[in-house]
């Protein structure tokens, strides 16, 4: 009798699932659906059903294994949980991007024996006037991993005051370095609630589809690992989305070459070496946190399909970080000539089957859910909600999944120019024409030069993880940093071949492919390969036990 295995990979913009035969390897089913931010179990329930049309029985499966780069795209937009973090010992000073970095005196000797008092009086001091601006702390201590105890005594200090979470570094790193070992623990208290809500969407899908198969979740080592471990060590999950990448890029044929994952939030990049992925043991870097999670060795980049493209005043075009809905794709969107105007370019959109009362506790959502869809501008005006605190607000409605943005994204791009058809290129044609005319060009043209510095992106992003291996990081970022400018040009010729990973590669990687004097190899199934390296990596444990 046939076994089988399903994967699932969900990003940012979509979901993808695959039904795997454990015996032949054979891909049976796979299916593609939108991610249903407000609601992952939506996107991850209709990916399975549509899987089980294929008539297995639910019986004969034998693994649920999943993937996301949830985690990955939440630390690249800077999104996630409200992180205090306190620093326990002298040390020289650092800054991550929490909410608050608090120093304390104490910390313990590489020999274990305490360095100075703990200063409990100050922390306590320090607590109230953060409870209403966090979600969960961090604390890293001097030498924790020798002995932990002020770490231990901070938490449950802290626990006497705010029932919130806390992580301890020693708890998820057993390396020295106060500076990765507090962003370790700073990633794991930021992403676990936003881990909570996925593994609790998985549940709920199995729950609704009839499974009743071992769930496991993919780490960025590429290990599988019980979905019941997961939410207390949420940052082991950073590189799970990669890590399914490589392993799906091994069954290529290729020995050595560059899987490049072009998503619609990231583009992701690691390297296969001997048919083997690169592992990263002293820990992974992504964004500016780097840690001492085991991962894959890869980079990833702020860049995709969905990325939002920015209009200057002094009529540039650039790209940021950001990820929007994309306009083609977006429901009831209202007409852009009403709006994408007067340096508006982005809407704001309430989402759909929130509570009354949670709408009449926020004014912004009041707002949205009276008169509808809105730009920040409108928001600003009628409210008298402005500047960083309207962002924050904003970020923190995004962050609750209460509200989505809207933008004009390279996906819209290649609706305008006719070279994807999956949404409503209308839209997008408006809308090009539009801030076409703010930047001085016409819609084509405005399009092309999105794509192309999609495509520079990607090219970069590609140029940095390998430069990273011959020179000094900060070298490397100097130089590339100079490619683009009006005294000389470099051009690069890379020696290894670079497999296609994403619903977005066969649109941009061939162009990034032969500006880097390299080819570009689509396997089969390329656009659910991280879905598949799951199913497989899945597939082998599951024979294992």
């Amino acid at each position: 009798m046939s076994t089988y295995s399903i994967g699932i990979d969900t990003g940012g913009t979509y979901t993808d699932a695959v039904l795997l035969n454990n015996q032949t390897k054979e891909m049976v089913a796979w299916r593609k659906e939108r991610t249903t931010s407000h609601d992952l179990s939506i996107g991850v329930g209709t990916a399975l059903a549509g899987l089980l049309q294929a008539g297995v029985n639910t019986a004969e499966i034998t693994c649920l294994a999943v993937s996301t780069t949830l985690a990955t795209n939440a630390v690249v937009e800077n999104r996630g949980a409200r992180v205090a973090l306190f620093v326990l010992g002298t040390v020289r000073p650092f800054r991550l991007p929490v909410v608050a970095n608090i120093y304390l005196k104490g910390g313990h000797t590489i020999t274990g024996q305490e360095d100075e008092p703990l200063d409990l009086e100050r922390l306590v001091d320090t607590l109230p006037g953060l409870i209403t601006e966090v979600d969960s702390y961090a604390v890293c201590g001097t030498m924790s991993i020798k002995n932990p105890t002020h770490e231990l005594v901070v938490r449950e200090a802290i626990r006497l005051i705010d029932p919130k979470p806390v992580f301890c570094s020693h708890l998820v790193s057993t390396h020295s370095g106060v500076l990765e070992r507090s962003a370790t623990a700073c990633l794991h208290a930021r992403l676990m609630p936003l881990m909570t809500e996925f593994l609790d969407s998985i549940q709920r899908s199995m729950t609704t589809t009839g499974l009743n198969c071992p769930v496991i979740m993919i780490c960025g080592n590429g290990k599988g690992e019980a979905l019941e471990h997961i939410a207390d060590r949420a940052a082991i999950t950073m590189a799970s989305g990669p890590a399914a990448t490589a392993c799906f890029g091994t069954t290529s044929g290729l020995r050595s070459a560059l899987v490049v994952d072009v998503g619609g939030t990231t583009t992701d990049v690691c390297l296969i070496k001997d048919g083997q992925p690169l592992l990263s043991k002293d820990g992974c870097t992504i964004g500016q946190w780097q840690t001492h999670v085991e991962a894959v060795d890869m980079y990833t980049a702020g860049i995709g399909g969905d990325t939002h493209v920015l209009c200057g005043p002094d009529r540039t075009v650039s790209l940021t970080t950001t990820r929007v809905h994309p306009l083609a794709m977006t429901m009831d969107l209202p007409d852009p000539g009403q709006w994408l105007t007067g340096g508006d370019d982005t809407l704001v959109l309430p989402v759909k089957g929130l509570s009354r009362e949670l709408i009449a506790q926020d004014v912004l959502l009041s707002f949205l859910a009276t008169h509808g869809p809105a730009t920040p501008r409108t928001l600003a005006d009628q409210t008298g909600i402005r500047g960083i605190l309207l962002e924050k607000r904003l970020e923190r409605l995004l962050f609750l999944q209460h509200i989505t943005v809207a933008g004009f994204t390279p996906t819209d791009a290649l609706h305008a120019l006719g070279l994807l058809q999956i949404g409503n290129a209308g839209v997008s044609r408006q809308a090009a024409r539009l801030l076409g005319g703010t930047v001085g060009t016409d819609t084509t043209d405005f399009c092309r030069r999105v794509i192309e510095k999609t495509e520079t992106a990607i090219e970069k992003a590609i140029l940095t993880y390998l430069a990273r291996s011959i020179w000094v990081e900060g070298n490397s970022a100097h130089f590339l940093n100079r490619l683009d400018n009006d005294l000389f040009s470099v051009r690069f010729e890379l020696k290894l071949p670079i497999i296609a990973i994403g619903a977005a590669a066969r649109c941009f990687l061939p162009n990034v492919a032969a500006r880097l004097g390299t080819t570009a190899t689509f396997p089969k199934h390329y656009e659910v390969g991280n879905a598949i390296g799951a199913a497989l990596i899945g597939s082998a444990e599951s024979v294992q036990a």
